[in-house]
């Protein structure tokens, strides 16, 4: 049986309203309660529109007051009318409100607006979608390396996790256009997508791609067979995790030296050393100068074992005569406090 159109857009009203709408939709009936008995009163009466309105409000408000002005039958039948709708519905305005405060959804939705507000102030983050295995070491490795960070996560526990962590999220779809709006997707540096599903960074990855043509995306994939389609939409990079899992620990019984190195290199340790990619800006004193006359390894005791050009090309243990340019990243090894004193100067 088909409904009645006005049905039908009154649950589209609902279901767009989401936990406001029986609040709003009760506003919006007693709005209408105020208008035709403002109305019905100064037709009935032949009183006028304030005199009226008052007489709606202080039956409403059941102050007790005395009435404006005598009333007739139909007057009296009116306000009997009003007192048993308004009333009535002023009840409900009450327990929905009671509800929404209840439930804690008030709470949340005042504080999804504090969490959007914060992210509209966003510049350079990065939005991590999907808070798995896979996301989850990525969003603390950039918090940790003071990265701002968004993380988008669509199922519940994940979210109930992000919350305790105190990390700042969007619960929804990452798929969704929407949801990527509202993450400041056109001000942010980079987006992870994380997902478990490789149908789904694919939407991620074409739909980030379009909505910021600059920013970084780096995908997860599943099947090595999906690797090209990542790339096709858009992704700089997409690893298969399983895959440099297994790497790393053939490695590590290939090359076990090595691999202890790469990853002291890359993680927080008593030795206090990291590997690290600076790039030379324009007007840098170090611009037009080589590897030796620079002075890096003398004065910030830094060693420079490769260089990747501008245009990608990348050059391995560069030679003492190699020639530093605006725009080249050099890719370092040291103590962190010596990567901030060559940090200044370029």
């Amino acid at each position: 049986m088909r409904q009645h159109p006005l049905i039908t857009a009154y649950h589209r009203l609902r279901i767009r309203l989401g936990a406001w709408g029986p609040l709003v939709i009760s506003q919006c009936t007693m709005l209408l309660v105020f208008a035709t008995a403002t109305w019905a009163y100064s037709h009935i009466e032949g009183w006028s529109l304030w005199d009226s309105f008052y007489m709606v409000v202080i039956t409403l408000s059941t102050v007790g007051f005395q009435e404006v002005h005598p009333l007739s039958v139909p007057g009296r039948v009116l306000t009997t009318v009003l007192i048993l709708t308004g009333v009535g519905n002023f009840a409900f305005i009450l327990g929905a409100f009671s509800q929404l405060l209840v439930d804690g959804k008030l709470y949340k939705m005042l504080g999804r607006r504090r969490v959007l507000k914060t992210i509209s102030s966003l510049r350079g983050h990065c939005i991590v979608c999907g808070y798995g295995r896979i996301g989850s070491v990525v969003a603390r490795e950039l918090m940790q390396e003071g990265v701002p960070i968004v993380v988008v996560e669509n199922d519940p526990v994940a979210v109930e996790r992000l919350e305790n962590d105190g990390i700042v999220h969007l619960a929804g779809d990452a798929t969704s256009d929407d949801v990527l709006n509202a993450c400041n997707i056109g001000h942010a540096k980079a987006l992870v997508a994380a997902l478990s599903l490789d149908s789904a960074n694919v939407y991620v990855v074409l739909s980030a791609r379009q909505m910021n043509p600059d920013m970084i995306i780096i995908a997860r994939a599943g099947d090595a067979s999906h690797i090209g389609k990542l790339q096709l939409a858009g992704a700089d990079r997409v690893f298969l995790p399983h895959h440099l899992g297994g790497l790393r620990m053939a490695q590590s019984i290939l090359r076990p030296t090595v691999t202890t190195f790469m990853e002291l290199a890359h993680s927080k340790t008593d030795l206090n050393i990291q590997m690290e990619e600076l790039t030379v800006g324009e007007g840098s004193e170090l611009s037009g100068k080589t590897l030796m006359a620079s002075g890096i390894r003398q004065r910030f005791n830094l060693i420079v074992i490769g260089v990747k050009k501008p245009d990608g090309q990348m050059f391995f243990n560069p030679e003492s005569t190699y020639e530093l340019n605006p725009g080249d990243t050099l890719v370092t090894v040291g103590k962190p406090e010596n990567f901030r004193q060559l940090q200044e100067i370029l």
